[in-house]
């Protein structure tokens, strides 16, 4: 029986996923798109990029007390200091780094497509990757959108996850059908500024645009009259400019995990608490009614208003003093130990690193000379989540090959859909370098020569560096050859057989 309503529950999963993905009926897509732009996911998505820029809740927050009625009341009139300690910034840009810091290696068989690989795979788009690594923890999951340049030329840009409605045709979100990008733009009604917002429906026929009026879809026009566009515009062989359009819907999901978690749903809460107790400490600091109390004595006023005035004002009250009433101001002071938000703060700062897994730059583990254990255990949690990262990466990079591999045949370089093809990502990692070179040192005879090259920490490119040690043996050994020919009378006839007879009998 438990197994019968679990295979049910399988059922109805797979049937709504599979009525999301065929978005046809524009009243549908306007529904999809009016549940998705408020619903918790985008807008934990939204956050997460405005807690990475310092757009935090304590931004928002008022000073309140308790009211006549027992209830808070909101009070203008004390201190409210908006004070942000961005961790969460740290640890994004720190696990992306670690990941994505360092450029990536390529390793093929195929000397050629090696080369053609590096011309695509340039700083630029290594700049891209390591940006769509802050994406990735930012949103939860990061969109590469390959496209061709007006020169002609592939080139890939992010999408944020808030942008990207996607439609799934599996519960595992692996082969994606078709999505809907939504992204605002500046534009003017008459002579006012207005926000207009566009939405792009990518599928396999194309990029069909329309504009959200509301929650109503409005197809967009072009100068031609056109709202639907191809991926490509190009020449045929005949000189005729013809559309092309991908075999496969030209965006790419980068995740930071499995489940699309973003990484401030991990921390949010730690992140708000480190705010608000630097916050409230500044608040205490500084004099207000809840740490300084004046009690009066025979005050020669009319009411606390004018007290606080004159007091202001001039630095100085009036009281009465007589035999029958001496007067005076007093104060009660409420100390506040520093100590205590110190301790705070720093509970919720280790709390923060560790719920990120990422690691502690002033570890008591790196004091002095530490070895490379001691360097390993404290990057084993950023070490574990980004094996989760380089996994999903890992697998998106399948797609992008296949994107380029289509760009390189279209091109007429050739197919290179059967090559085998690592990518190896080179993790920023603290080491100790002398430790790791007697390492590869004591592997010389064990190890090929090229394995060893690759784990030295001095190397970031092992075949340019096996090729470097190639054209120094080949210097080395004609510097060599002429010390003991240095009139070069060893030379060769085409036949390859001495010319000069034999070297002793010269």
């Amino acid at each position: 029986m438990f197994r019968s309503w679990v295979n049910t529950l399988i059922s109805k999963v797979s049937n709504f996923i599979s009525w999301r993905s065929e978005p046809n009926n524009r009243e549908l897509l306007e529904k999809e798109i009016a549940r998705w732009k408020n619903s918790p996911q985008r807008i934990m998505q939204i956050k997460g990029f405005l807690y990475y820029g310092n757009e935090h809740d304590i931004l928002k927050r008022k000073r309140t007390m308790i009211g006549e009625n027992g209830e808070l009341e909101v009070v203008e009139n004390l201190p409210n200091n908006h004070v942000i300690d961005n961790q969460y910034l740290k640890m994004v840009n720190q696990k992306a780094n670690y990941l994505f810091g360092n450029p990536f290696s390529i390793e093929t068989k195929n000397i050629r497509y090696n080369e053609l690989l590096k011309q695509v795979f340039n700083k630029k788009f290594m700049r891209t990757i390591k940006n769509s690594g802050k994406a990735a923890y930012n949103g939860g999951i990061a969109w590469l959108h390959p496209y061709y340049t007006e020169g002609g030329e592939l080139s890939f840009r992010i999408f944020p996850a808030y942008e990207i409605l996607p439609f799934w045709a599996d519960s595992e979100h692996n082969i994606l059908k078709s999505a809907v990008r939504i992204y605002p733009v500046a534009g003017y009604e008459g002579t006012t500024p207005i926000i207009i917002e566009k939405v792009e429906l990518y599928d396999l026929d194309g990029i069909h645009r329309f504009i959200l009026d509301g929650e109503t879809l409005v197809q967009d026009m072009d100068n031609e009259g056109k709202s639907d566009r191809p991926y490509a515009v190009g020449m045929d062989g005949e000189g005729n400019l013809q559309e092309f359009n991908w075999e496969r819907i030209p965006l790419i999901p980068l995740k930071c995990n499995e489940d699309e978690i973003p990484l401030l749903k991990k921390v949010k809460s730690l992140q708000d608490g480190i705010n608000i107790m630097l916050s409230e400490f500044e608040n205490n600091m500084q004099q207000d009614a809840r740490n300084t109390i004046l009690v009066l004595k025979n005050y020669d006023g009319e009411d606390l208003g004018e007290f606080r005035k004159n007091l202001s004002t001039y630095g100085a009250v009036k009281v009465r003093y007589d035999d029958s009433a001496k007067g005076g101001v007093e104060t009660l002071e409420i100390k506040v130990d520093a100590e205590n938000y110190k301790s705070i703060v720093e509970i919720f700062k280790k709390a923060l690193i560790e719920n990120a897994m990422g690691y502690d730059a002033k570890d008591d583990r790196l004091s002095g000379n530490p070895n490379q254990m001691n360097i390993q255990s404290m990057y084993s949690d950023i070490d574990i989540d980004a094996n989760d990262m380089e996994t999903e990466y890992q697998a998106a990079f399948e797609e992008i090959l296949w994107f380029v591999n289509s760009h390189l045949a279209n091109m007429g370089y050739g197919d290179f859909g059967n090559e085998n093809v690592n990518i190896i990502f080179n993790r920023d990692i603290i080491m100790n370098e002398s430790e790791s070179i007697d390492n590869c040192q004591n592997s010389v005879g064990l190890l090929s020569d090229e394995t060893v090259i690759a784990k030295h920490p001095w190397v970031s490119d092992p075949q340019e560096e096996m090729e470097r040690l190639k054209r120094q043996k080949r210097k080395e050994e004609e510097e060599l050859k002429k010390q003991y020919d240095p009139f070069g009378l060893e030379k060769k006839d085409e036949a390859g057989k001495g010319m000069d007879g034999d070297l002793d009998e010269k």
